[in-house]
């Protein structure tokens, strides 16, 4: 079995509605940092990254514990994305409204991301630390769970959830990240 943890980024300084592509604040990179000792005891394993700064930069942190060790930037698990011809002031309200429900209520262009994220984490073949975002981690969780719901979990800033996976492709959860009431801005 392989083991895939998955770190929610560290607090980021903006929100949806402000900034396309926000990095940490001050108290995303002491959350980053916290996980990145955590992970540490770990012998350094393969690192991944969504292309989003907010999780690059929380992915370094564990990277220079790891003597800089190369992090892979992989979009396969980026942030959901919003729907076409959105101004960046809609996006929250829409991503809102999407949270209340259920992936199948969002249709193909959702269900792809989804199986998209589902199925870079479903085929890692050695243990490998991904840093990404709330929905595409909830994605896993959901499938691993078999609910087709967007939010399963409330899962935290710089949290860690940790599956595994099998030869087959099959995803099995092991152990879901810190929960915390999340404020979507």
């Amino acid at each position: 079995m392989t083991r895939v943890y998955l770190v929610r980024h560290g607090r980021a300084s903006a929100g949806w509605d402000t900034d396309i592509d926000p990095g940490l604040d001050d108290l995303g990179r002491q959350q980053a940092e916290e996980t990145a000792i955590t992970l540490a005891q770990l012998s350094p394993t393969k690192l991944v990254s969504s292309p989003m700064l907010r999780c690059q930069q929380t992915a370094g942190f564990l990277s220079a514990k790891w003597d800089n060790a190369n992090v892979n930037i992989e979009p396969l698990v980026t942030e959901i994305p919003s729907p076409d011809g959105y101004e960046l002031g809609e996006r929250i309200e829409w991503l809102r409204n999407a949270m209340a429900g259920t992936w199948g209520e969002l249709g193909p262009r959702y269900t792809d991301f989804r199986d998209q994220v589902v199925n870079f984490v479903a085929t890692r073949d050695v243990d490998t630390v991904i840093f990404s975002h709330f929905i595409a981690i909830n994605a896993v969780i959901g499938h691993c769970i078999k609910d087709d719901r967007l939010v399963i979990d409330s899962l935290d800033n710089a949290s860690v959830t940790v599956v595994e996976t099998d030869a087959s492709g099959n995803v099995s959860l092991v152990e879901r990240g810190r929960q915390a009431d999340t404020l979507i801005r």
